[in-house]
This record gives C-alpha cells, sequence and structure tokens, in this order.
C-alpha cells in the first residue's frame, strides 16, 4: 500500500501564497502521475494540476499562471506553490497518485487526506 500525506495548508489573506507538499510513503515500486485536487464548499472535486513522471505539467484554467506543480521523484514527494491566492481557490486540496506497490501489482490511484486551503478577503 501506498500512503500519502499532505502538508502546507492553512489561512490565508488574498494576494498570498501557500506551498502544499505530499509525501509518499509505504511499499512503493512504481509512481507514475502526480496530481492535485480540490474540493470547495458545494462544489465537486476537480483537478487542479497534474505532473508525470518525466516532469510534463498541466493545469486547470483557473489556476493557470498563479499555481506550479514541481515533483522529487528521488524523495516522492510532490508540491504545489500558490501564488495570488483568492477567495474562489479556498477549498480542501487533495494528492493524488498513481502508483504501484509492488513489480507484479497493478497501478491505482491513491488519495490522501486533504488540507484546507482558506482564503480571506
Amino acid at each position: 500500500q501506498v500512503q500519502l500525506v499532505e502538508s502546507g495548508g492553512g489561512l490565508v489573506q488574498a494576494g498570498g501564497s501557500l506551498r502544499l507538499s505530499c509525501a509518499a510513503s509505504g511499499s512503493i515500486f512504481s509512481i507514475g502521475i502526480m496530481a492535485w485536487y480540490r474540493q470547495g464548499p458545494g462544489k465537486q472535486r476537480e483537478l487542479v494540476a497534474k505532473i508525470t513522471s518525466g516532469g510534463s505539467t498541466n493545469y486547470a484554467d483557473s489556476v493557470k499562471g498563479r499555481f506550479t506543480i514541481s515533483r522529487d521523484n528521488a524523495k516522492n514527494m510532490v508540491y504545489l506553490q500558490m501564488n495570488s491566492l483568492n477567495p474562489e481557490d479556498t477549498a480542501v486540496y487533495y494528492c493524488n497518485v498513481l502508483g504501484s506497490s509492488g513489480r507484479y501489482s497493478a497501478f491505482r490511484y491513491y488519495w490522501g487526506q486533504g488540507t484546507q486551503v482558506t482564503v480571506s478577503s
């Protein structure tokens, strides 16, 4: 099994910045795509950004130019640098990883518990 632990959430004023981190641990054989999702109050969970093992990235239109996703393959970490935050970014942010726990184990998606980001106006 792969465990994901997010950190870095909190309360910030509009225009401020936060950096989220997600550490993958446990029985990790291989990690593919790593991503961040978020779920705002009364909203469905949505993809924020994703990054392949080779470093290719994709972003939701709402965060392009403000958020940056990165990863450290040696440490099994993924990060989300969030700048110019606005109240619409308020949500629980979830780390999502496509990984395998063994050479003969199938890849599956793993989710973290989430970290709250609140942006005040």
